[in-house]
């Protein structure tokens, strides 16, 4: 593989390979805390990247099946890598546009969306030069309304979406929802410290259901310059890895 190739613990001996153009931040950490998945959870990511979503959550036992979807064919090569070497027999990667999944993803199916979207808008900032970080940053090959559309097909009646954003596109972003009848059902602030304005947002809907928004307590990254007490136990067994 032409990419530094790097093999990153996660815990309780699981890893995921990661390179420059395909790693992971905190908010895919928090987005599969947020997602809560369950056992019996049939699931389906969407820019799957690395595939480090669905990993957390195969880790701790909490998927019957994974499905990560992404469009770049680095990304889909190294995420085939970690599920072929750990022998995952129930992660399945596609290379693909999710917008062309019919017939390659089974429609109404899954009990549980997620996505790390791209943050900015198409015309939003100024779109880096690199191709493969232009295409993870920037909506350029899938708008939001795509993803909230494509996620609704994907689900069964009161199936679940759940997405992490940039605080500016929480409106956008709920009314989306609502339009696909994937009603809000959730919503979590995350900051970096107390006083400060959010810099990510955790939302969930839930497909064909009633109207009820919970906003759960805001996350904090940081209590007096160090990692707070939940932020320690989200990050859990992957951070164990590293002791």
């Amino acid at each position: 593989m032409e990419q530094k190739l790097k093999r990153e613990p996660l815990g309780k001996g699981f890893f995921v390979y990661v390179t420059p153009h395909h790693t992971f931040g905190t908010d895919a950490v928090l987005l599969s805390h947020f997602a809560s998945a369950k056992p019996k959870d049939r699931m389906v990511d969407l820019g799957t990247g690395c595939g480090i979503i669905p990993l957390l959550m195969l880790r701790d036992n909490k998927l019957q099946t994974a499905v990560g979807v992404d469009i770049s064919d680095e990304a889909t090569v190294i995420a085939s890598k970690t599920v072929k070497d750990q022998k995952i027999e129930n992660f399945k990667i596609i290379n693909s546009n999710l917008t062309d999944l019919k017939g390659k993803v089974e429609f109404g199916f899954h009990t549980l969306v997620t996505c790390n979207p791209p943050y900015k808008a198409p015309n939003g900032g100024i779109k880096n030069p690199d191709r493969v970080l232009e295409v993870a940053r920037h909506e350029t090959e899938c708008t939001l309304e795509d993803i909230v559309s494509v996620g609704a097909k994907l689900l069964q009646t009161g199936g679940r979406l759940c997405m992490c954003h940039r605080p500016e596109r929480l409106a956008e972003l709920m009314a989306l929802m609502s339009k696909y009848k994937v009603e809000p059902k959730r919503l979590r602030l995350v900051c970096q410290r107390k006083g400060e304005e959010p810099w990510l947002i955790l939302l969930e809907g839930k497909r064909s259901a009633n109207v009820g928004l919970r906003i759960e307590p805001t996350l904090y990254i940081e209590e007096k310059g160090e990692l707070s007490a939940e932020m320690i136990k989200i990050y859990g067994s992957y951070k164990e890895a590293y002791l």
